[in-house]
């Protein structure tokens, strides 16, 4: 592969030397000094939000032209210590690089673009063992569409949650050695890791509603909606108001091995469009009910969902991916195993392409195309509310 120079490579002013656009740690000698463990202070912690702020830019950019960064300009942390990739971190972030060149290069086959891209990371907190730093940050996106057309929405965007992870070396600098993403979903544009298959249903039996999948190729006919008993603007007008910021009225399932909260956000973005509680026992699939204190599986399990949404009658399945419409829900099997995955609902439709808004990874507006040119062995089920 063909060396590059990239934004990440060095924070701080350490001896390193550089190969195949890599930076290298240097070689400690023998006699080097050893320091006490050291201290992460406020400067510290900022370098550690701006690595990671270059590392997650970096990867988004990558999906908008393909190239890059420049290794070549350091950022300093004053007088705190250096902060830097290790060689390992370094190499995993150039193979990811190209990696999401390619999958821009997919993208743009199925008709998705994307002109800018604008990144920032937060720092959420620090964890210090000895000479180890566990950093918890939120990373925050926006790609903007490239030639959109009528009311196409202009722009997508997602929160991703990360863990990383810095090691001190024997003169106390930090070194940047795992990135590890914390959410449920992990259905990130720019995310290389696969995507965390739900905990699979206890209860399924051959008597379950199978629902049927659906083709994903483009164009099919249309199968305008017809119904007037829900009101789907205001499904979606939910779904877009509450992606990023939860409704306190429901409990959060994201993260700490909660099962991930997308099911939980479809079921309160349907019930806010007019879907009435059908109370009872938690495990019956047939009774579909939730608010602060309790909710039934159905509102909050994928496959629970598909069973009460198909036997209440309340959905249709469509034969395609893309005759789905506002305010109707699309579900994933990742790994093609019979149970589903993960549950999201379309909040725009524009030239004949859903755009879907889903939590874990909290996302607003992906269209249908990049979720089928992303994961094209996928099972995708698309279900008429």
């Amino acid at each position: 592969m063909k060396a590059t120079r990239r934004r990440v490579a060095i924070l701080g002013a350490a001896a390193t030397s550089v190969v195949a656009g890599v930076a290298l740690l240097p070689n400690w000698s023998a006699g080097a000094a050893v320091v006490d463990d050291p201290k992460v202070d406020a400067k510290t912690k900022a370098t550690f939000q701006r690595l990671a702020d270059a590392v997650f830019t970096d990867r988004t950019d990558a999906l908008v032209t393909g190239a890059q960064g420049d290794r070549s300009k350091p950022l300093t942390n004053g007088f705190s210590g250096d902060v830097k990739l290790s060689s390992g971190t370094a190499r995993t972030e150039d193979a990811a690089l190209s990696t999401l060149g390619e999958r821009k290069d997919k993208l743009a086959k199925a008709g998705e673009k994307y002109s800018k891209a604008v990144t920032t990371v937060t720092l959420n907190a620090t964890r210090v063992t000895g000479r180890t730093a566990k950093a918890a940050v939120t990373e925050t996106t926006t790609l903007t569409y490239a030639q959109t057309r009528g009311n196409a929405p202009k722009s997508t965007g997602f929160q991703a949650k990360h863990e990383l992870t810095f090691k001190a070396d024997r003169q106390g600098n930090w070194q940047l050695t795992t990135i590890r993403d914390t959410d449920q979903g992990g259905l990130a544009v720019n995310t290389l890791s696969k995507p965390t298959p739900t905990v699979k249903a206890t209860t399924a039996d051959d008597t379950m509603p199978n629902a049927p999948r659906a083709a994903t190729t483009r164009n099919p006919a249309a199968v305008p909606k017809t119904g007037t008993a829900y009101d789907y603007k205001a499904m979606a007008a939910y779904a877009e108001k509450y992606v990023y910021t939860y409704n306190k009225d429901y409990p959060d399932y994201n993260g700490h091995g909660a099962g991930g909260d997308c099911t939980n956000f479809v079921s309160q973005s349907l019930k806010a469009g007019g879907w009435k509680h059908v109370p009872g026992y938690v495990y019956d699939y047939t009774k579909w009910f939730g608010n602060a204190d309790i909710q039934s599986d159905s509102f909050v399990g994928v496959n629970e969902w598909s069973w009460f949404a198909q036997n209440s009658k309340r959905t249709t399945p469509l034969a395609n991916v893309y005759q789905l419409e506002v305010g109707d829900v699309l579900q994933m099997d990742f790994d093609r195993d019979g149970s589903k995955d993960h549950t999201m609902i379309v909040t725009a439709k524009s030239n004949g392409v859903p755009y879907v808004t889903y939590h874990s990874n909290n996302t607003l507006r992906r269209s249908v195309a990049s979720l089928v040119a992303s994961y094209p062995t996928a099972y995708y089920y698309a279900y008429r509310t």
